[in-house]
């Protein structure tokens, strides 16, 4: 299982961008895949999922209403639109899978396998 980040960059507070996460190497139907991500000086920490069966989603309050995941099943990408961005958004961002669960776990210890980490940077 292989997944690759991408999309990061600077933006201005309010600003919005997208990242992606490329996934591949099986089929990811009974999947969870997250976005997670790590501010310097802070523990990693969840930010949203979705299970690919379904669609089902899961947000965190700190950008529940800003953040959207969604999945492009033809392409086996993830994406995760944030909108109206926060200077405390600031971090690197990685995309994880959970294979073969339909349950959304908030804990970052329940993904099997992680990307690597693109940062997103939002000046004030």
């Amino acid at each position: 299982v292989q997944l690759q980040a991408s999309g990061g960059g600077l933006v201005q507070a309010g600003g919005s961008m997208r990242l992606s996460c490329a996934v591949s190497g099986r089929t990811f139907r009974n999947s969870v895949v997250a976005w997670f991500r790590q501010a310097p000086g802070k523990e990693r920490e969840f930010v949203a999922a979705i299970y690919w069966r379904s669609g089902r989603t899961d947000y965190a309050d700190s950008v529940k209403d800003r953040f959207i995941i969604s999945l492009d099943n033809a392409g086996n990408t993830v994406w995760l639109q944030m909108n109206s961005l926060k200077p405390g958004d600031t971090a690197v961002y990685r995309c994880a899978v959970d294979l073969s669960s339909n349950v959304i776990w908030r804990r970052s210890s329940s993904y099997t396998s992680w990307g690597q980490g693109t940062l997103v940077t939002v000046s004030s």
